[in-house]
């Protein structure tokens, strides 16, 4: 366990600690003093920012697509019952088999066809085309432990299909639900390849960091993943203790 997560962690303390380093170049080796001046050179690289903020716009526009798409997939495919089954699910995680590269070219090609171009509305479709599946996947193992007799027993009652889906289906889902979106978010956050191709004119932080890899990285970068970094740790804190809290008002 030790070593898992020092495998794990060590490459995030070494990012952090070359944020403090005076040396132009991120790293740790050698050390030529310590500095806060790259958390003032992150803070200027007005650049840097904009990227930012088209990423997180791209990924809340994933999340709007994937989510409610990878829901319906997972459902459909939780109500068949014979061969096809088969088939469907091979068909619907099969983007997550396809390399990045080629969803991007693929994407591109075909919206060309009918004038749509690079940019933000396309960078959204090609993520999505992939990260649907990940929502499918995880909403449709939640599904594998839900009593069906539960949605029989309210339409017995006079519920519609709707009423059903809103008032017991979508609480038990909840949870997969939310982890879905966690998990959409990183995904879209974090790729390159699909957004390279389509990206047209825009440039998302993954696009600007390998640009700025090859003009020249500074530690301005690494400061800015120290500070994701701090906000993810705090979100997961202050989520933890919501929890805690809204499970002992339960219990009380």
């Amino acid at each position: 366990m030790v070593l898992f997560f020092a495998y794990l962690f060590l490459p995030l303390l070494v990012m952090a600690a070359a944020t403090f380093n005076t040396s132009k170049f991120p790293t740790v080796t050698p050390w030529l003093g310590t500095t806060l001046d790259w958390f003032s050179a992150l803070w200027a690289d007005s650049a840097m920012w904009q990227a930012l903020r088209l990423s997180i716009l791209i990924s809340l526009g994933v999340i709007a697509i994937s989510l409610p798409v990878g829901t319906a997939a997972a459902l459909f495919l939780n109500s068949l019952q014979d061969r096809s089954r088969s088939l469907f699910y091979a068909v619907m995680v099969s983007p997550l088999l396809t390399p990045g590269v080629a969803i991007g070219i693929a994407t591109l090609v075909l919206w060309r066809q009918v004038g749509v171009g690079g940019g933000t509305a396309l960078i959204i479709l090609a993520q999505s085309s992939f990260i649907s599946a990940y929502v499918m996947l995880m909403v449709a193992a939640r599904m594998q432990r839900f009593d069906r007799t539960l949605e029989d027993a309210a339409v017995d009652l006079g519920a519609s299909r709707i009423v059903v889906f809103r008032r017991i289906l979508l609480p038990y889902l909840k949870p997969s639900l939310l982890a879905a979106t966690c998990i959409a978010f990183l995904q879209s956050f974090e790729n390159y390849n699909t957004t390279l191709f389509v990206r047209g004119t825009e440039t998302p932080l993954t696009v600007y960091i390998a640009t700025k890899v090859r003009t020249g990285l500074t530690p301005a970068v690494n400061a800015l993943g120290l500070v994701l970094i701090a906000a993810t740790v705090l979100a997961a804190v202050a989520y933890e203790l919501a929890r805690r809290r809204q499970s002992s008002a339960s219990r009380a």
